[in-house]
């Protein structure tokens, strides 16, 4: 029986969902997409993605694969424009695949990716229309002082003091090409990229530069942070309805 593996762009409002990663008490996109592939393929279909967002997490970017099986020794093929069609029909109207394409049998949507970009969305009046889609605070931080706390972060490889505890990975290095605040209309958004990210490190990254932002620590202060390796040291991790994963290339 031959295998053909497949590569999805998608999209997903990540508010009412448990993160990307299937979750045993809550709902995950990788579930509803899982359940969604298997019924319209006809059979069982496990996607596995290029990371994992945290609970109510957006991305308006995101990759995943999954294998499907020929029901002889022939090879597979699917209509894929008939199968985008009905795929996004039986999704929820805040999950939409964007494109669906055929990779070789090693290619992986995790591992394979080279870069990954992040938005963190910030806005200073209350607004109805932002709401859960970006943060609100009252006062405006200091943006220069925290662009500056922004380029000394991007000096250092090991993140260990933004990383969530008791995480399972082998390093906690990551190498930052991007990490600068940008003004937009009544609000600030935060641009960071890198070559992978550790769990909650773009939240509680924002969380320290914004106490940079307040005056409550020097940009500097940033370096003493990071050489600790110690989570606590860092700021608050902001909440997840500012944050979007953007970019991801391959």
């Amino acid at each position: 029986m031959n295998t053909q593996r497949y590569f999805i762009e998608l999209c997903y409002d990540g508010t009412h969902y448990h993160g990307w990663q299937l979750q045993p008490n809550a709902v995950s996109v990788q579930e509803v997409l899982n359940k969604a592939f298997s019924t319209i393929l006809r059979q069982p279909v496990y996607t596995t993605g290029c990371g994992r967002t945290d609970a109510g997490v957006h991305a308006s970017q995101f990759f995943a694969h999954f294998d499907v099986k020929s029901v002889d020794d022939g090879p597979f093929t699917i209509d894929y424009a008939k199968v985008l069609r009905s795929i996004n029909y039986f999704l929820p109207t805040d999950i939409a695949i964007k494109q669906i394409f055929p990779v070789a049998a090693d290619a992986n949507a995790r591992f394979d990716a080279t870069l990954r970009s992040y938005e963190y969305h910030i806005h200073f009046l209350k607004d109805p229309f932002k709401a859960g889609y970006s943060y609100l605070i009252r006062d405006k931080p200091d943006i220069l002082l925290m662009n500056k706390a922004a380029d000394i972060i991007r000096e250092y490889t090991d993140f260990s003091c933004f990383s969530k505890s008791n995480t399972q990975v082998k390093t906690n290095n990551c190498k930052i090409t991007r990490a600068e605040w940008v003004e937009t209309e009544g609000g600030i958004v935060f641009h960071i990229s890198a070559d992978r990210f550790l769990r909650n490190m773009v939240r509680a990254i924002v969380g320290t530069l914004l106490m940079v932002g307040r005056k409550e620590i020097e940009p500097e202060g940033v370096r003493e942070i990071i050489n600790s390796k110690n989570r606590s040291n860092a700021g608050t991790s902001v909440l997840a309805c500012g944050l979007y994963l953007t970019e991801v290339k391959y």
